[in-house]
């Protein structure tokens, strides 16, 4: 295949456009951040990379708290809503129709709205350019329980995530495959096993 090259840029994705949760519950505010993931596993670590010039960044900054809201397509408005406002001079909650409602880990709120939640205390900061990176332990996933099946088990493919790619934004579609199901070994069926 042929391909051009280009000058480097941020051409990762798709990404969660996540809608993270700073500040407290009488007080919210609510951002959209799309720099954020997973950095380790034990312990469960997370980030998110932020513009100084961003109001949620002095109120994560001071109080080394915030909640990532996993957004559903649902939420699409809210979202880009929240990306493009600044909650400086605008209660993006009630222009958003959304919900802040207590965590368990955290003073910073979650969303009611949002299906599955991490709870988040930053460990270190770093500046990076023109973001600075929250780096941050997950201290608790909260999970909505109609997305749980009869043995518990976890059910993201219910959700009806979204995902931001290049400027835009996608629902999640079908599932395609599962981790390992490359190298698991096929099960003989009845009738193989009879014919053996």
């Amino acid at each position: 295949m042929a391909k051009q090259v280009w000058k480097p840029s941020t051409q990762l994705g798709p990404l969660p456009p996540a809608l993270v949760t700073c500040g407290t519950v009488d007080s919210p505010n609510v951002l959209t951040v799309a720099w954020t993931g997973i950095v380790n596993s034990s312990p469960p670590m997370t980030y998110v990379s932020i513009r100084p010039e961003r109001f949620s960044y002095g109120l994560i900054e001071r109080s080394g708290e915030f909640v990532i809201n996993l957004p559903t397509a649902a939420l699409v408005r809210a979202i880009d809503l929240c990306g493009v406002r600044s909650g400086r001079d605008t209660d993006k909650f009630k222009l958003a129709h959304l919900t802040a409602e207590p965590s368990q880990h955290v003073a910073a709120p979650r969303l009611q709205e949002s299906p599955l939640a991490l709870e988040c205390r930053v460990k270190e900061t770093f500046n990076l350019g023109s973001h600075t990176m929250f780096l941050a332990e997950i201290l608790s996933v909260d999970v909505e329980e109609k997305l749980l099946d009869e043995r518990g088990k976890l059910r993201l493919d219910k959700a009806g995530l979204c995902a931001f790619a290049h400027g835009e934004y996608f629902a999640l579609g079908r599932k395609i495959g599962r981790m390992g199901y490359s190298v698991k070994k096929r099960r003989a069926k009845p009738a193989d096993r009879e014919r053996r």
